[in-house]
């Protein structure tokens, strides 16, 4: 019984020790990943697509709304003068310009999320390439992403690989 009772505190001693020394090789390194991305010049081109659609989209509505202003003031000023059928027929036609711009919206709102996820996607999947080979050549255990705002403390002995992938990228700024 007392051998056994040794056994496992030896294997346990052991066992610690292991993990103590496999502990101290862990190599640890922080990124900033929304300044790694402002820095790249494939982001400002993908911004200016992105933007460019999202204007199509607005100058499409302001066109529904200009629309729907014009036959509503036109509505306003001849009211008096229409026959109740006639009221109700351009009352419901309006009813129906109005819900279709709203769905318009909607789906132009839903359409702009997703080209802009779309069009980001390169540039981002191409950050995260460049993060992962800085990492890997460089035998980081683990890089952390400081921009979320998630992780509340790194030591100085994390290396913030920032410019490591900037150099990756053939980025000067």
């Amino acid at each position: 019984m007392k051998q056994l009772f040794k056994f496992i505190i030896v294997g346990a001693i052991v066992l610690t020790a292991g993990i103590n020394a496999n502990a101290q090789n862990f190599k640890f390194g922080h990124i900033n990943s929304q300044e790694l991305l402002t820095a790249m010049p494939d982001r400002d081109s993908a911004e200016a697509k992105v933007k460019k659609y999202g204007q199509t989209i607005q100058d499409q509505l302001e066109e529904l709304q200009v629309e729907f202003n014009k036959k509503y003031q036109d509505y306003v000023q001849k009211r008096a003068t229409l026959t109740d059928a006639i009221r109700e027929m351009k009352e419901k036609e309006l009813q129906e310009m109005q819900q279709r711009a709203q769905d318009f919206q909607q789906n132009a709102e839903q359409d702009y999320q997703r080209f802009q996820a779309e069009t980001m996607k390169p540039v981002i999947e191409k950050a995260d390439a460049a993060i992962k080979k800085v990492a890997k050549a460089n035998g980081f255990t683990y890089v952390f992403d400081i921009s979320g705002g998630i992780l509340l403390y790194y030591s100085e002995q994390s290396t913030d690989i920032l410019p490591l992938v900037k150099k990756e990228l053939g980025i000067t700024k």
